[in-house]
């Protein structure tokens, strides 16, 4: 059987994507309402909901890379910058992506140049669904969410608690979990987040 094209697999993803949708839509309504009728604010929430689901069936597919050059910042290639001019552009990113909702986790395992090249050459050339900012949206940029082994033993390592290794431990026990060492960096408790007000749509607490 050949292989499927890249744009063919890309749009197989978000033809999943947005069944996977319809059918939380499906749920949330079948489940959260079909005991009783809707009172107003219910109404409300199912029209929101399904509107999302008809502006992301819409909406165009674009890297942040990309939307970040039309928010008027530049973004130099990692080789041209010192490490000074690295860390101050790094942090540029991580507010701009906070404007536009998105927000990075687990970051405190790379140093600022191990960072920003991960976001400059993968992380930010991953296209996703452009849709209407609130401050109910948020995007969750984990940087060891791609479910590799590798992003799961460095979880493990520097992010687990004592629950969650206990929870691996249990659930896998064949593998071999690394022992706990703090992150080598201090960033994570640093960074934005989607309910600090300076980061809300319409800067006010939520």
């Amino acid at each position: 059987m050949p292989k499927k094209t890249a744009k063919k697999q890309k749009n197989d993803e978000n033809q999943e994507t947005l069944r996977d949708l319809q059918r939380r839509a499906d749920e949330f309504i079948n489940e959260g309402f079909i005991s009783g009728e809707m009172d107003e604010s219910s109404e409300a929430l199912n029209k929101k909901f399904m509107d999302y689901i008809d502006a992301y069936e819409d909406t165009k597919w674009v890297a942040t890379f990309d939307l970040l050059l039309q928010c008027g910042m530049t973004l130099p290639n990692p080789e041209e910058l010192d490490d000074t001019q690295l860390s101050a552009k790094l942090w540029e990113v991580i507010n701009g992506l906070a404007m536009l909702r998105m927000f990075l986790y687990c970051t405190d395992h790379l140093n600022d140049r191990e960072l920003y090249e991960m976001l400059w050459h993968d992380v930010l050339r991953e296209e996703g669904p452009v849709m209407p900012l609130d401050n109910d949206s948020a995007f969750h940029i984990d940087i060891l969410g791609s479910g590799s082994e590798t992003d799961m033993m460095l979880y493990l390592r520097f992010y687990a608690d004592k629950e969650e290794r206990r929870n691996w431990a249990k659930d896998w026990p064949e593998d071999l979990i690394p022992p706990h060492e703090e992150p080598p960096y201090d960033r994570d408790r640093h960074l934005p987040s989607r309910d600090q007000t300076q980061w809300r749509i319409d800067g006010k607490p939520s």
